[in-house]
């Protein structure tokens, strides 16, 4: 008799009740995604009329000025506040000359977008691998990266940017001191408005595969472990995160998001400040190539992914998925 009231008393919790049906499980729902979480990532190149498909990112291109401009209206209108502009010049060099040139993809990108759209977030990547002719983030000094001088060069390009219109500018190259440069730069010369989204945490990853086909931008020699982090620790990420924002950056960033979940965590409960998570070129195609085997279900799969990342702590997604899953919710 004792056992059976244990078992009645047990059973007046039922936590499936709550699970019944889909408008109580959206009633006690811990963790929303919403279309204005997102930042959609756009290539953009030279030429006109130019929609190029990337092999290992499908449904992912590089964009002409014109095109890039359409396919930004487009993400807006389907609930995705804002881009976040990675340039391929029609040239390089060792120094990445045309990182900063006012008529480059980007720079040219941004001034149309801001005419199309004025109220779409504009965030352009400040790096200069997509621009060197031998694919590493700065300028090299023998095979090493010099910081200082690279330094210099990301203001150049960052005041580029802000001249041509830009919200905020995303420094990506993980150099020290770049955070505090741009900010007094752009402070000095009139852009006190322009944010700085810093990619604060970049980890040394492999998930960044196809993001090197895409903006053509793989190293010709070495890798980034001097720069970018080691994927081992998390207590450096909280310093670098630390100095971030003590330099000026208005939004920290971990990349990339799903093997960096508790980083993620960690940083926004420390430092409760704007934190963006990178969904990566990588996390993206794995996706996109057991979806076209027929081994997952694609559309449950973006959802379950994103949602991870948004449940970690991100109050911002960047993800290529970005109008797709945001059209998803618009449907629900």
């Amino acid at each position: 008799m004792a056992v059976n009231t244990a078992a009645r008393l047990a059973l007046t919790r039922r936590p499936r009740r709550l699970r019944r049906t889909e408008a109580i499980r959206s009633l006690v729902r811990e963790t929303h995604l919403r279309p204005d979480c997102f930042i959609y990532p756009l290539f953009v190149c030279d030429g006109s009329s130019v929609r190029r498909d990337i092999r290992s990112m499908p449904g992912v291109q590089q964009l002409s000025v014109d095109e890039a401009v359409q396919e930004a209206v487009a993400a807006r209108d389907d609930g995705v506040p804002g881009v976040l502009l990675f340039g391929l010049p029609p040239s390089k060099d060792a120094t990445g000359t045309l990182a900063a040139d006012p008529e480059a993809p980007v720079q040219s990108a941004v001034r149309e977008m801001k005419r199309a759209a004025p109220d779409l977030v504009v965030i352009t990547d400040v790096c200069l691998c997509e621009y060197t002719s031998h694919g590493h983030c700065g300028i090299l000094d023998g095979e090493e990266i010099a910081n200082d001088v690279t330094v210099a060069h990301l203001v150049q390009v960052a005041l580029s940017h802000a001249v041509a219109g830009a919200d905020f500018v995303a420094p990506s190259d993980m150099m020290d001191g770049r955070v505090a440069a741009i900010r007094q730069a752009l402070d000095e010369r009139g852009f006190e408005r322009v944010g700085i989204v810093s990619y604060a945490a970049k980890y040394c990853s492999a998930f960044y595969g196809p993001f090197r086909e895409a903006a053509d931008s793989a190293p010709q020699f070495g890798d980034r472990r001097s720069h970018q982090m080691d994927p081992a620790n998390v207590d450096e990420a909280l310093r670098e995160v630390e100095t971030d924002l003590a330099e000026g950056a208005d939004i920290v960033m971990v990349k990339p998001a799903l093997t960096y979940l508790d980083v993620i965590t960690k940083v926004k409960q420390r430092f409760q400040q704007p934190t963006a998570a990178y969904h990566v070129s990588g996390e993206y195609a794995m996706l996109k190539a057991a979806a076209a085997n027929g081994w997952i279900d694609e559309r449950r799969a973006m959802m379950e992914t994103l949602t991870a990342i948004r449940r970690a702590g991100a109050d911002i997604i960047i993800t290529y998925y970005a109008r797709e899953a945001a059209r998803l919710l618009a449907a629900r």
